[in-house]
């Protein structure tokens, strides 16, 4: 199994930041969002990994590279603690570049010569998922069962209609269609899908043949996605565990809050800096 990273973007909610800082390293504390994504799918046992990137967006392939010369400060330091913060990870990391910005189904065709003809999972750096088993390998178990392709989802999260919403096959596993922010109200269900995927290799070519027919503009996958539909070939996994969406500056500081919530240190720092913002808030 092997996993595109989908990052080329150019990340405009983040602005200024984003003009030269790509949004996927900005951190949860210490830590660039892009890299729970990635130690999610090598818990998953997922260690080839093609990143789908732009021109500004060099720092993330810095961050994946070793770093010779800061190496042998910190052995000069015998300081293990330091080199086991930058080691590198233990997966294959490949990068293409997306010239335009000409969507997420034209950025999984470039990646498709690093695939080949084998199932494959898309990640975006902005939906990170913690506690229990990595999302990621919920989805390669419901493949392995079914041998289709398999649609993350939240079931009945709130601000349902901002997301893509799943239309379920009567035998309530197969997905039908997929529903792009239905008015509410008229939701064909309560699954909505995140931003993770698995793939068939298939996918590829349907992508292909709706590309050779594009006519400008951005490129989406979700037209190839509902072919399979239409042949049976795709399912759901409600995801397990927690997640947190860095897409949005309030979503980002909702997950920095979470994440450094978690450390018993933060936390100290969180409930201090908190209680003396409300005592100055008060008349």
């Amino acid at each position: 199994m092997k996993g595109i990273i989908v990052a080329a973007g150019f990340g405009t909610r983040f602005l200024p930041v984003t003009k030269s800082v790509p949004k996927e390293m900005l951190p949860l504390v210490d830590k660039p969002s892009v890299a729970f994504v990635i130690e999610e799918l090598i818990a998953s046992g997922v260690r080839d990994i093609v990143v789908v990137t732009s021109r500004r967006k060099g720092a993330i392939e810095s961050y994946l590279d070793r770093d010779v010369e800061l190496e042998e400060v910190f052995r000069k330091e015998g300081s293990d603690r330091k080199l086991d913060l930058i080691k590198p990870y233990d997966a294959s990391f490949s990068f293409v570049r997306q010239p335009e910005m000409l969507g997420t189904g034209q950025a999984l065709l470039l990646a498709r010569p690093f695939i080949g003809e084998e199932p494959f999972v898309v990640a975006y750096p902005d939906d990170l998922h913690f506690g229990g088993t990595p999302l990621t390998r919920q989805l390669i178990e419901v493949h392995r069962q079914t041998g289709c392709s398999v649609l993350a989802t939240l079931h009945d999260p709130p601000e349902l209609n901002r997301y893509g919403i799943l239309k379920l096959a009567p035998d309530g596993l197969h997905v039908a269609d997929i529903v792009e922010k239905p008015p509410r109200g008229s939701e064909p269900s309560r699954e909505a899908s995140i931003g993770r995927y698995l793939y068939t290799p298939e996918l590829f070519d349907l992508l292909s043949a709706g590309w050779a027919a594009h006519r400008g503009g951005e490129y989406y996958h979700i037209h190839a996605l509902r072919r399979l539909m239409q042949e049976g070939k795709v399912v759901f996994k409600r995801a397990e565990g927690e997640r947190l969406d860095t897409g949005s500056p309030e979503g980002y500081l909702q997950a920095i809050i979470r994440y450094a919530g978690a450390d018993p240190g933060y936390r100290k720092v969180l409930r201090e800096a908190i209680s003396k913002e409300l005592k100055e808030e008060r008349p």
